[in-house]
C-alpha cells in the first residue's frame, strides 16, 4: 500500500524549456515564494546526464525551502539525487517495482491515470498519488489518451480515496472548478512557466486553491 501522506495543493512541473529561455531555478525559486509546495522535473527530451545536472542544481533549491522534489520517470536520476520521489504513467516502471526497491520503499510514488480501470490495480494501491492527466488537453503533454474534464475528476473522486492531482491545462481561469470537481493538488506547467512574474501566478493559483 501507499505510505506516504500527500498533503501538498500546488504542484510546480518544470523543464527548462517550459521556461521559455529564463533560468528554470529562478522560475522556481519564484514559484516556491509564491506557495508552489511540491516540484516535479520532468526532462523527456533530455539525456540522463543532463537531467541528473538539472536535478542536482533543482534539488539544493528545494532543500533550502523544504520543498519535495519528485524525478519524472528516471529511477537513476531520482536515486542519484536522493529526491523525494518519482513519478510514472503506464509506460514506466511500475510502481509495484518500485515500491519493492530498497530505494523506494519509502519514497513518494506518483501514478498517472488515464483508464477508469487503472483504480482498481495494485499499481494503484502502492502509489501515494494519482496524477489525473490531462484534465484538459494541453500543448506541452501530446501523448496522453483520455481528456478527463471536470466529470471525469468528479467521477474518480468517487472511485477512489488517494489524493488526486488534477494537470492539463490549469490556470487561474479554471483552478477553483476544478478544486470543485474532486481535485486535492493542483499541477501547473505553463500557468506559472511562462508566467510574466512566476511569483505572482503562483499566489493567485494557491489562494484561489485556499478559497
Amino acid at each position: 500500500m501507499s505510505v506516504n501522506p500527500f498533503p501538498y495543493q500546488l504542484y510546480l512541473v518544470i523543464s527548462e524549456a517550459d521556461c521559455k529561455g529564463r533560468n528554470f531555478l529562478q522560475v522556481a525559486e519564484q514559484a516556491i515564494l509564491g506557495g508552489v509546495d511540491v516540484i516535479q522535473l520532468r526532462e523527456k527530451n533530455s539525456s540522463t546526464e543532463s537531467f541528473l545536472t538539472k536535478a542536482q542544481q533543482l534539488i539544493e533549491l528545494t532543500d533550502k525551502y523544504s520543498v519535495p522534489l519528485i524525478i519524472n520517470d528516471n529511477v537513476q536520476v531520482a536515486e542519484k539525487v536522493n529526491a523525494a520521489g518519482i513519478h510514472v504513467g503506464n509506460s514506466d516502471v511500475s510502481p509495484v517495482y518500485l515500491r519493492q526497491q530498497p530505494l523506494f520503499h519509502k519514497k513518494i510514488i506518483g501514478y498517472s491515470i488515464e483508464y477508469l480501470s487503472q483504480l482498481d490495480n495494485e499499481q494503484t494501491a502502492v502509489s501515494d498519488y494519482l496524477g489525473i492527466s490531462p484534465v484538459f488537453r494541453t500543448d506541452t503533454k501530446m501523448d496522453t489518451i483520455t481528456e478527463w474534464g471536470l466529470e471525469g475528476i468528479t467521477t474518480i473522486r468517487q472511485l477512489t480515496e488517494k489524493p488526486l492531482v488534477a494537470i492539463g491545462h490549469i490556470h487561474l481561469g479554471n483552478a477553483r472548478e476544478v478544486m470543485n470537481a474532486g481535485a486535492d493538488c493542483l499541477a501547473v506547467v505553463s500557468a506559472i512557466c511562462s508566467a510574466h512574474d512566476p511569483q505572482k501566478a503562483a499566489y493567485q493559483l494557491k489562494n484561489e486553491i485556499l478559497k
